[in-house]
């Protein structure tokens, strides 16, 4: 009689942990808006989890950080997220405070700041440190590519891996060319619509990227086209010689500064290769 009834509630418990297991909801793909702290200033961005990370813990969940450009939004990072969930990978995109007339973290351009814009991505890596991520990578694109690039050179080990999408390393050079003395700077320049203060100018007019930014030894990628109008290809091939031996530049035939959907789906071909790279 008592093994009957040691049967029986067998039976019955293994019943309940079934019917337990299927009542489990199935973890989803998440976003979420997640705002950073940066001293006085506040950073919107958006962080995407991957429904295979929904129950891992940070330390074991890679994340992206994608920098947008010049004039850009938390929403150029968004078409990452499809491939950052086919390699596992949680990823975050957010708006550079005053980089940009549509920022929601801040839109008054005329306070934009290339030191600023390395200070807000510090920040950013380091709450994502703090909450026990180890793996993670910066993508930048143009103006968010030097940042990147200049970030990654200062934090050196705490990146694992860095990708440049047409990197804007002529920015101060081009700049000035354009005000060649501190003096030449005026109060206010306009690009592309978009209004700048003085600072901008006078705190990269002695700028030398290309001397700064091969201090980081980590694994790079630099995605460009070969028909760049803004970006020459000789900066991108001088950066690939400064960075550590096997650092990749992949050319993208007939692509310009900014790439079409099927050059962009060229660049995520090229960048699921190199994160799924230990």
């Amino acid at each position: 009689m008592l093994t009957i009834m040691k049967q029986l509630l067998t039976t019955v418990f293994a019943f309940l942990f079934v019917l337990t297991a299927q009542a489990q909801p199935k973890a989803e793909a998440g976003e979420q808006e997640l705002w950073i702290e940066n001293g006085g200033r506040r950073i919107f961005g958006e962080l995407f989890t991957p429904a295979q990370n929904a129950q891992k813990r940070n330390a074991k969940r890679p994340i992206a950080i994608i920098a947008h450009g010049f004039n850009g939004t938390f929403d150029y990072g968004r078409n990452y997220f499809k491939t950052m969930e086919r390699l596992g990978y949680d990823c975050y995109t957010f708006d550079f405070p005053c980089g940009s007339v549509r920022s929601r973290s801040d839109n008054n351009t005329l306070n934009m700041s290339i030191l600023d814009e390395v200070s807000n991505l510090k920040a950013i890596v380091a709450h994502f440190r703090k909450q026990g991520h180890r793996h993670i990578v910066l993508i930048g694109e143009s103006q968010g590519g030097l940042v990147s690039a200049l970030t990654a050179a200062d934090l050196k080990g705490k990146v694992s891996q860095l990708v440049l999408v047409f990197p804007a390393l002529c920015i101060p050079d081009n700049w000035r060319q354009r005000y060649p003395r501190l003096e030449d700077i005026q109060d206010v320049t306009e690009l592309w619509g978009v209004k700048m203060g003085r600072r901008f100018f006078e705190e990269i007019h002695d700028m030398r990227s290309l001397d700064l930014i091969g201090k980081y030894r980590g694994p790079v990628l630099i995605v460009q086209g070969d028909a760049d109008r803004v970006v020459s290809m000789d900066d991108s091939r001088r950066a690939q010689q400064l960075y550590r031996p096997g650092t990749l530049l992949h050319v993208i035939p007939g692509a310009g500064h900014g790439f079409k959907p099927h050059e962009f789906q060229e660049e995520m071909e090229q960048l699921q290769q190199f994160l799924k790279k230990p």
